[in-house]
């Protein structure tokens, strides 16, 4: 008798192990469901039949429903086509990528820019790119997922250090820097889940005294809390304020061009479509001629913070803190009944016993939405509020 036909179908051990782990998950209220969402331009949400104003979106400026950004798209999605269909530095360097990376190294005030294909794409490719086995990676304990993936796949030791505590970072610089080839610090502008900022300035002289790279992911930054100190790797997404899809990293000439040969997220991976790059060149377009559009989401996380007592904003990003996953889920569910689409944030992506709904907020919200959304979430998470 043959193996294939003694042995049991694997299909039936694979599905028992999938089956277990999502009952784990949802006993713990952890289990995530993708849910039938359809955007629209001025906060527009469609659930269920149901139209809602969204406070989850991090498209900060409102630009991917700005006729001018699609009209951009669309002219490069009939000249280009739908996919650069293959990796750039097989199938040619399409005119929008050049044209976008040229700017968005002007923009950071820096030589040169590379894209990648995602943000994520871009952390998982830097790193490696950069820092290996005997070099020394000190990354912030909140940083984003794909900030630990890259430092994980480089090699490197990787040490956390206290969220924004300088006093730490220092001592661990004093610790292993001695012993490393080359040092690497990684943080972020905008923390995505708290919304507080980095002392870039301080990380910055750190770095200087200890002869240590920093690089920093200014994902939720670009455009809405600038202008402000330049790190060496100056580090992006395409898909939030821009409104388009992709990532970049902006560096001097030499990093560009070492990249470009050695990060394997981007040598490996097909090119960001056409379209996508000339989206987010009309959209920096928008971002730099129009100032008082830029300044509006951090004005109006201000107004909401002021009618509820929280701390004052200092991004569009305001946490509500809520702490058990289950109540977290609670209150966005009791928020959407009213009208409003706020997701519940739960581990791991935040600590245990720190779910909270993230309140995102953009230049397409209206004042009379902050309040209403201010005013509902009063009513129905006093001591959450209170807590914040």
């Amino acid at each position: 008798m043959s193996q294939t036909s003694s042995s049991q179908d694997p299909t039936r051990s694979l599905d028992a192990f999938a089956r277990e782990k999502l009952a784990g998950l949802d006993a713990a209220a952890l289990r995530r469901r993708l849910v039938a969402t359809a955007r629209g331009p001025d906060a527009a949400a469609e659930r269920g039949g149901r139209a809602l104003v969204s406070f989850s979106c991090n498209d900060y400026l409102g630009l991917a429903h700005e006729p001018r950004v699609i009209a951009a798209a669309a002219e490069a999605l009939t000249r280009y086509g739908a996919g650069a269909g293959a990796s750039r530095l097989v199938t040619g360097n399409s005119p929008p990528l050049v044209a976008l990376e040229e700017r968005l190294a002007r923009h950071k005030g820096k030589e040169a820019a590379l894209l990648f294909g995602s943000g994520y794409l871009a952390n998982l490719g830097i790193a490696p790119a950069l820092v290996g086995e005997g070099d020394l990676i000190l990354i912030d304990e909140l940083g984003h997922s794909c900030l630990f993936a890259g430092a994980k796949m480089s090699g490197a030791q990787v040490v956390r250090f206290a969220h924004n505590e300088l006093a730490q970072l220092r001592g661990l610089l004093a610790e292993h820097r001695g012993t490393a080839r080359r040092a690497l610090i990684l943080t972020e502008r905008v923390f995505s889940m708290d919304g507080d900022r980095a002392p870039l300035p301080e990380i910055l002289a750190l770095a200087g005294e200890y002869d240590a790279w920093t690089l920093v992911d200014d994902a939720h930054g670009l455009g809405v809390v600038e202008p402000g100190t330049r790190a060496p790797l100056e580090m992006g997404t395409l898909s939030k304020t821009l409104g388009s899809y992709g990532g970049y990293l902006c560096a001097s000439q030499a990093v560009i061009d070492l990249l470009t040969s050695r990060a394997r997220s981007l040598v490996y991976t097909t090119g960001l479509p056409p379209a996508s790059a000339a989206a987010a060149l009309a959209a920096l377009d928008i971002v730099e001629a129009e100032p008082a559009r830029a300044a509006r989401p951090l004005a109006l996380a201000r107004r909401f913070t002021a009618r509820l007592g929280l701390p004052d904003a200092t991004s569009p990003i305001v946490p509500v803190l809520v702490g058990e996953a289950e109540a977290a889920l609670a209150l966005s569910a009791a928020l959407e009944a009213r009208g409003f689409l706020v997701v519940a944030i739960r581990p791991p992506t935040v600590a245990p016993g720190t779910a909270r709904l993230r309140v995102a907020f953009s230049a397409a919200h209206g004042e009379a939405q902050v309040d209403a959304l201010a005013e509902a979430l009063a009513a129905l998470a006093p001591e959450s509020v209170r807590a914040a």
